[in-house]
């Protein structure tokens, strides 16, 4: 993806989220023609200046168009069902995750950990009706290592911690591209790799 690509990205689910805590409609504005594409997206909503989670929502597999799936992660991101939804009074910075089609990782259960790149790689957990997704920057952020990103994965999936080393949970990869506001409404960066 081109960067202005992923800029306008950010400012499409900007532009989306603005019009849902203020009770308008999106306007998409001229999308490039690549967001006709049907893309896996997530929208990262995180309070500023601190920097705390406020809402990450979005859409694993390619099933909607780029553009249209940006917008409606963008809005649900809003009313994330683990926090309050978000009032217009609050101040955020918008990410976007642009995903690769997930994977499922293919060897056995103890080599698991050896498969996976922190800082590359998204997990899916998947066992029975129990499935669970952690985007690349997750582990990095929280400074985990192999083990410990597929463990919280599990936890996300609602499955126990070492449910990973089960040959019966399936485990997907993913790669992701990520762009997201510096500040609110400012400047847009790619996210590197820390």
């Amino acid at each position: 993806m081109e960067e202005a690509e992923g800029i306008f990205a950010v400012k499409l689910a900007r532009c989306a989220v603005d019009a849902e805590v203020g009770n308008e409609a999106p306007d998409a504005g001229m999308a490039p023609a690549s967001f006709d594409e049907k893309r896996g997206v997530f929208v990262t909503l995180n309070t500023y200046p601190d920097g705390e989670l406020r809402g990450c929502i979005g859409f694993p597999e390619p099933v909607y168009p780029l553009g249209e799936a940006i917008i409606q992660a963008a809005k649900h991101a809003c009313h994330d069902p683990r926090f309050n939804d978000l009032q217009k009074d609050e101040t955020v910075t918008v990410e976007v995750s642009i995903l690769t089609v997930p994977e499922l990782l293919t060897v056995k259960a103890e080599d698991r950990p050896k498969a996976i790149q922190i800082g590359k790689d998204g997990l899916i957990m998947e066992k029975g009706y129990y499935r669970g997704l952690l985007l690349p920057q997750v582990a990095v952020e929280w400074e985990w290592n192999n083990e410990e990103f597929l463990s919280h994965a599990c936890a996300k999936a609602g499955l126990r911690a070492n449910a990973w080393k089960s040959s019966e949970t399936r485990v997907f990869t993913f790669q992701a591209e990520i762009y997201s506001e510096v500040s609110p409404r400012g400047e847009i960066r790619r996210y590197e790799e820390k």
